[in-house]
């Protein structure tokens, strides 16, 4: 009786199941997914840390448009601190029981903050829109308060989105679990998926893109203008220009960097699902890169970031009154 109990408990304990197999990738490729990633986190981690920190320490900085860096810059801080660790460990398991929970929480996060970034940018547009095109009333439309609101509705609907979708899929994700060796892949093939490309990333594309142009017609307009550029009122000073210049670099990075994908995921997904998942992942990755490229553009076209980077490193920040000194 005992030998035959021992048996059935084995057979129990090493049912498919109950197993946390190993993905189909290697031993060494996982390793060196995670090396890579790891790095990737990091930078991106560090790089946003030091743009918060500057924004949030020194006082020169504290203006609407640092205000909204100050946002877009937390959102790709949290892409390297949760949404590329959680990615990784998805990648090199098969175990639903550990990924079960992960992927929801990666699947939130990653829309949150992606539309978040989107959002940041298409305000941070309207920003520039404002000193290029309506200087004068720039201070009066662009203030702490209405800053504050478009901070809020960039994390806010983005939440809202997320958590809808992610409940949407809440009984999929169920029903998976039962199966064995399920896997979370890095896109989901939903009938949302669609639409959230569309109104998440599209249409906001289009206005950041349409405000931009707008921004260079008068921008060119003003520089051909002699009377408008001796006019300290009307023209827009050349911190403001190379500002704009600088923040219409970060949105054609972002562009790049995230429109290959949302390009295939609708291609993906008007096709019946046909494109290669390696291909698509991969897309994935490139647009999460783009976290780490803002800090990079910042720190080449910002002389106040090199400025207080400086600063940050040598510990000059620990001096007393160290908060109000010029950047630039």
């Amino acid at each position: 009786m005992e030998p035959e109990l021992i048996l059935n408990r084995t057979d129990d304990v090493f049912e498919p199941e109950h197993f946390c197999n190993v993905s189909t990738q290697t031993v060494t490729t996982s390793y060196l997914l995670c090396v890579f990633v790891g790095s990737l986190s990091v930078l991106i981690t560090c790089g946003n840390f030091l743009v918060i920190t500057s924004i949030m320490y020194f006082k020169q900085l504290h203006t609407p448009t640092n205000y909204l860096i100050l946002s877009l810059a937390v959102a790709d801080l949290l892409v390297g601190f949760i949404v590329l660790p959680f990615s990784t460990l998805l990648s090199v398991t098969s175990c639903w029981d550990v990924t079960g929970l992960l992927c929801k929480v990666r699947g939130v996060f990653d829309m949150l903050l992606c539309t978040s970034s989107i959002l940041n940018l298409c305000f941070i547009s309207v920003d520039r829109y404002f000193v290029v095109c309506r200087p004068l009333a720039y201070r009066v439309k662009m203030n702490a308060r209405v800053t504050g609101i478009m901070i809020l509705v960039s994390w806010v609907v983005p939440a809202v989105v997320g958590l809808g979708v992610a409940l949407q899929g809440l009984n999929k994700q169920r029903q998976q679990s039962a199966e064995i060796n399920t896997r979370c892949p890095i896109y989901q093939n939903t009938r949302s998926t669609l639409v959230v490309a569309v109104f998440a990333f599209y249409l906001p594309a289009i206005v950041i893109l349409s405000i931009y142009a707008k921004i260079l017609t008068v921008a060119h307009r003003q520089a051909r203008s002699i009377q408008a550029t001796a006019t300290s009122g009307g023209a827009m000073s050349k911190t403001e220009r190379k500002a704009t210049k600088t923040l219409a670099v970060v949105v054609g990075v972002f562009l790049v960097c995230w429109t290959p994908f949302f390009l295939s995921i609708t291609c993906h997904s008007l096709t019946n699902y046909s494109l290669p998942a390696p291909a698509l992942e991969t897309l994935k990755w490139f647009g999460w890169s783009n976290s780490m490229l803002n800090p990079v553009v910042y720190g080449f076209f910002y002389s106040w970031f090199r400025a207080a980077l400086k600063m940050i490193v040598s510990g000059k920040v620990f001096r007393a009154d160290c908060s109000n000194s010029k950047l630039f």
